[in-house]
């Protein structure tokens, strides 16, 4: 059980990521409401981490946890802010997600 929220803890760090891309674009009242969805989604990634590190390693979470993050936000970023997409960057986003199952199937 504890996998999965790390799973969705890292999917709220991707969520928080996002938000400040946002905010990036925004002002006013947009601008301080993708703030407020910053704030949140920070706040749940860390309170489930917390959670999930009671029974995973931290040495294992945190990099679990940062790499789910990591690609997601990439995966975002693509998406909705049209940044650039080239084999490199494909490649080395594979090996990340690689990377995370191995740690996965090791601990």
């Amino acid at each position: 059980m504890n996998w999965i929220i790390l799973i969705i803890a890292g999917c709220f760090e991707s969520g928080f990521a996002f938000c400040l891309g946002k905010m990036k674009e925004e002002s006013g009242t947009a601008y301080w409401l993708w703030g407020a969805g910053f704030l949140l989604c920070l706040g749940l990634s860390m309170l489930l981490l917390a959670k999930a590190v009671k029974t995973i390693p931290i040495g294992t979470a945190y990099p679990v946890w940062t790499g789910i993050g990591a690609v997601g936000t990439v995966i975002l970023g693509i998406i909705f802010f049209h940044e650039p997409v080239s084999f490199m960057r494909l490649f080395f986003i594979t090996t990340l997600i690689a990377s995370i199952i191995g740690l996965k199937l090791v601990s």
